[in-house]
């Protein structure tokens, strides 16, 4: 079974994941691994992709969003991180915004989301908020999610995301 990574990273946090996911692959069967910027027709003949975004408004990045519309008829695997949040209801739900972007004639195999740590302008933008006539309590939970979100993905992200894809890949040829 061939298979492509493809990701958008921002702030390296994605390409993390992927890195850990290339790690647990056969490295003889890899057709494409790299930003989606540079996926091309190696990406389009694997057989599985992985595909990795950062979150952007709930959902993933445009780059990717147009990656995904153009896969037709392969199995997908879909992780991600995203700064804010950290619940899987959370998670489930930008799963599903992105999965919309997917042909009917793909199959999920898999889904990873963590939790990565966004850029330093965003704690201030958000210390910028408090007493702005905004929720202070609202405010005060955002900030003590980017402290949360430091780190991350950490070590333990990145032994979860590569369990998820031994468990898909195992799977692979028993169809």
């Amino acid at each position: 079974m061939t298979y492509a990574i493809i990701y958008s990273s921002r702030t390296g946090n994605t390409k993390l994941l992927a890195d850990g996911i290339r790690s647990v692959l056969p490295a003889e069967t890899c057709m494409y691994f790299g930003p989606v910027s540079g996926a091309g027709r190696e990406a389009a003949r694997a057989d599985v992709v992985f595909a990795g975004f950062w979150t952007d408004k709930g959902s993933c990045d445009e780059g990717m969003a147009e990656f995904l519309r153009g896969i037709v008829g392969k199995d997908v695997f879909l992780f991600g991180t995203a700064g804010f949040g950290g619940s899987g209801e959370y998670f489930s739900r930008i799963m599903g915004n992105v999965g919309k972007y997917l042909d009917e004639s793909c199959r999920l195999t898999g889904t990873f989301m963590c939790q990565g740590q966004m850029q330093p302008a965003v704690r201030e933008r958000y210390e910028g908020m408090v007493g702005m006539g905004r929720d202070g309590d609202r405010v005060r939970e955002m900030i003590e999610n980017y402290d949360r979100a430091l780190g991350h993905p950490n070590e333990g992200d990145v032994e979860r995301v590569k369990r998820e894809v031994r468990r898909v890949a195992d799977g692979w040829g028993e169809e």
